[in-house]
């Protein structure tokens, strides 16, 4: 169909309450700054051409739509006119007009220039377009392109619009001229800085971390605004005296769920907080601290569990110290919290993940090396019967395990809580059953059940009761978990733990060190109770990525 049919014109005219003859359209222009802006007259030859001819004259990339400017010329009442005549000098402007006392920006007309004319020339009809007096003195921009960053450029009133390269389709925006004391009064003085707020600003939803499902409330940010900022504006909804006591954390947009490290404090913008990989997302969560965040960023915060020996119970405490500080410093500070069944006893920190104790840490290691993200630190009293090993004595790592089928074959399956047992020289496996029997308050009909055995390197061997054990643990001092250990075998009292939780979460990746420890599964994610995945990895070294699909499990995972 040819533009100029009778029909297709007429419901334009009933569209938009334009007559045919007052009717005039512009193809638009794709521009090297990737803007768009009407460009040219359709011609009386134009309109007589068909819509998949235009198409073509006016994309040069193949498009399915043919887009068109209609310009309109109104009269006094508002009456359609006939458009007026064009040159080949007249350049077509379109005219904006910001007011910073409303922060508000309009559109108020167009203009036919000369090309070889100034600015200062239309002055009188800028000012009565936007109803100033007609001496006002204004202010002119031209708004180049709005993404991926703002152009807006100073328009000097007495150059030619030629020689400030303005052509047709070209959009001016003006204001009244304000003094360098007048402009103190607004956020956004000027246009350009009114553009450049109107291109960064978000609206942020923040949800307490307590309680992340639930919606909180939401503000109108600037992705530039610093994290100072940001928390200002939270502190003054929750109506908190100190912002600095506010700390942020972003949104992990696979899992739908807080990221498990809180946004650092230093350095960053909203829009850095916001994104997370390729995805910007538009949440962010907040917690309200007992001390700055500055000063909080200065220490090290760890959660450690102690195993009470005189109540049979564990009590997680939060520990706060320097970063510089050390072991020696968190237990001075956790005799302050708990109550020993000596005052002399000394006690030990344990790096405990999967129900295997990884590492036993020394007093002078520094806190600020020590993750417990992922892994339980457990502080437990040193037994006597410890403290003074024989040459030939060694200390044994004891695990709670059951076995389990698993693809054809018989895994071993770890649970409970791991211990250490000092190994005498000559002891029989019999002897160190009556200490494992009283240490674990056992009753005797359950432990009938148990059996015992060595493994190592994730293969077993039964023991008999008249075994020595230290003819199987020939190494001194402490044996490492990942090489060899004592096996408690026997059914899991514990009530089994449901994973169906995980069936519908996205676990981003997985570190897998090869060295010690050698299986240390990190969800970078989110926090997640693993379950036990079973498999020899001290072979190879390096980062497994793992992707977790709607419908499986941790569990599904062959490694």
């Amino acid at each position: 169909m040819s533009l100029n049919g009778e029909l297709q014109l007429e419901e334009i005219a009933k569209e938009f309450g334009v007559p045919v003859q007052f009717q005039r359209y512009w193809l638009w222009a794709k521009r090297q700054n990737h803007t768009y802006r009407p460009n040219r007259i359709l011609t009386h030859l134009g309109e007589s051409q068909t819509v998949g001819q235009l198409k073509e004259v006016s994309n040069k990339v193949q498009n399915t739509v043919l887009k068109l400017f209609l310009e309109v010329e109104l009269g006094m009442e508002l009456n359609p006119l006939s458009p007026p005549g064009k040159s080949k000098d007249d350049i077509l402007l379109f005219f904006k007009l910001y007011d910073p006392e409303k922060e508000d920006m309009r559109y108020v007309g167009r203009l036919f220039v000369k090309g070889i004319g100034k600015p200062i020339e239309i002055l009188g009809k800028l000012n009565e377009m936007a109803g100033y007096d007609p001496d006002q003195e204004i202010e002119l921009y031209e708004e180049i392109k709005f993404e991926p960053v703002v152009m807006c450029d100073n328009i000097d009133e007495k150059t030619t619009f030629q020689s400030s390269q303005l052509e047709d389709g070209d959009i001016v925006c003006f204001q009244k001229f304000l003094t360098a004391e007048s402009r103190q009064q607004f956020r956004y003085p000027d246009v350009p800085s009114f553009l450049e707020y109107v291109h960064d600003r978000l609206v942020v939803h923040f949800r307490s971390l307590d309680t992340p499902k639930e919606e909180g409330f939401c503000y109108e940010m600037s992705r530039i605004n610093t994290y100072d900022e940001v928390v200002a504006r939270v502190a003054q909804q929750l109506r908190l005296d100190d912002p600095s006591k506010i700390r942020l954390t972003s949104h992990n947009c696979y899992s739908q769920q807080p990221n498990p490290q809180p946004i650092k404090y230093q350095g960053v913008n909203l829009i850095d907080m916001l994104l997370h990989y390729n995805q910007t997302s538009d949440i962010l969560y907040y917690e309200v601290l007992d001390i700055p965040l500055p000063e909080l960023q200065c220490l090290k915060t760890l959660k450690v569990a102690f195993h009470d020996a005189t109540k049979d119970e564990v009590v997680i405490h939060t520990i706060r110290l320097p970063k510089q500080s050390t072991v020696g410093d968190v237990f001075k500070n956790l005799l302050k919290k708990v109550e020993l069944s000596h005052p002399a006893t000394e006690l030990r920190l344990l790096e405990v993940f999967n129900h295997k104790i990884y590492k036993i840490f020394p007093t002078t290691e520094k806190i600020e090396n020590i993750n417990d993200e992922y892994w339980t630190l457990r502080a437990e009293e040193i037994p006597e019967e410890e403290k003074n090993l024989g040459p030939h004595d060694c200390l044994i790592h004891v695990y709670h395990f059951n076995k389990e089928a698993s693809q054809s074959q018989m895994q071993i399956q770890n649970f409970g809580e791991p211990f250490l047992l000092v190994i005498r020289v000559n002891e029989t496996l019999a002897e160190v059953k009556v200490r494992v029997k009283k240490k674990l308050q056992v009753p005797d009909e359950e432990f009938a059940k148990w059996k015992f055995a060595f493994v190592s390197l994730n293969c077993l061997e039964y023991l008999e009761d008249l075994e020595i054990l230290s003819s199987r643990l020939q190494r001194r001092g402490i044996c490492h978990a990942w090489e060899q250990y004592l096996g408690l075998e026997h059914a899991d009292g514990a009530p089994k733990k449901t994973h169906a939780a995980h069936k519908s979460l996205c676990l981003e990746y997985f570190i897998v060190y090869s060295e010690p420890p050698p299986i240390v599964l990190s969800p970078s994610s989110t926090e997640l109770e693993i379950p036990n995945i079973q498999g020899d990895l001290t072979a190879s070294s390096g980062i497994v990525c793992l992707i977790l699909v709607p419908g499986a499990s941790v569990s599904d995972m062959d490694v």
